[in-house]
């Protein structure tokens, strides 16, 4: 079981917090010295200086209240900043556009935020610029993986038969010998008392997926570990795999076994990172050149699926 987060770790996050939102001018209501608070800024900034984006589409990339960002909006409208108007593929949906003066407004909001940076990189040494910078990348990927969540779903729901899809049209286009989609574990496999099948979702989207099915009894087999491109090099493939692994323990498996295609090098490590042991071949897979397997007895209760 993970272990709980300390109250010096919460005050240390919640420090750093006040004093960046603070140092950045976040609080002031008129962010970059312009007329308006930076909810405000923000959003002219998302719309961009395209031809309009779907309120819909905003909505789900910053996570706001419906009702919240339509004010912002009637605010940034009643500035002449945007235009709000009907999608031509929809008229349900509604989009919102930079008017001339809001193409403007955005590039002078772009020219004071790479000043307001600039000034702050400014007092510091190349050296300690880069490991900034380092550190703030390191951070990204940090929460971007603590915000994903990970949920059990059945084999044959919509979000695990499009991480599949996905899934093999990647390896399509990896193998030298393509991939046939027949390969794919069929749904009943991985639901209920035969299996398990996760999905990883960021800001409601699927990013990953990775399946348990049973082989024989005690024995499980993992299969179709699989992260977004977008997604990849947070950490969340591991995630994945121990996920897997609890939902194996919970269904009283001692031993999990996977196999993995020759040209997935970097699956072959982590797998071995992971405590998982090279193997004989255990099964007739036409694209395995690898077998593992990892015995969790002993180990102690598993996780599951996080959430």
């Amino acid at each position: 079981m993970a272990e709980s987060v300390s109250a010096e770790q919460v005050a240390a996050f919640r420090r750093f917090n006040r004093y960046f939102t603070r140092r950045i001018g976040a609080l002031d209501e008129h962010y970059l010295g312009q007329d308006r608070p930076l909810g405000e800024a923000r959003l002219l900034f998302e719309i961009g200086e395209g031809t309009g984006v779907s309120l819909r589409e905003l909505r789900g990339r910053l996570g706001l209240d419906a009702g919240y960002l339509s004010r912002m909006a009637k605010a940034l409208q009643a500035q002449d900043l945007v235009r709000v108007g009907v999608a031509a593929y929809d008229n349900r949906q509604r989009t919102i556009e930079p008017t001339p003066a809001g193409r403007v407004e955005i590039g002078e909001q772009n020219r004071r935020s790479d000043a307001l940076v600039a000034g702050l990189l400014g007092g510091l040494t190349p050296a300690q610029r880069a490991e900034l910078t380092g550190a703030m990348a390191t951070a990204e990927r940090l929460l971007r993986l603590a915000g994903i969540r990970v949920e059990v779903v059945e084999g044959g729901a919509p979000d695990a038969l499009a991480c599949l899809d996905a899934y093999a049209a990647d390896l399509d286009t990896r193998f030298p010998e393509g991939f046939d989609k027949a390969a794919l574990v069929r749904p009943e496999e991985v639901s209920g008392d035969a299996g398990a099948f996760l999905v990883a979702y960021e800001e409601g989207r699927p990013v990953g997926c990775g399946a348990l099915r049973r082989l024989e009894p005690g024995v499980g087999e993992i299969r179709h570990v699989w992260v977004s491109a977008g997604a990849r090099r947070l950490g969340l493939a591991r995630r994945l795999l121990e996920g897997l692994e609890g939902q194996a323990r919970e269904r009283g498996l001692d031993v999990v076994r996977l196999d993995t295609h020759p040209v997935l090098t970097e699956a072959q490590a982590m797998y071995r990172a992971c405590g998982y042991t090279e193997i004989p071949r255990y099964d007739d897979n036409p694209y395995a050149g690898h077998w593992f397997e990892k015995r969790l007895s002993g180990e102690g209760a598993g996780p599951g699926a996080a959430g």
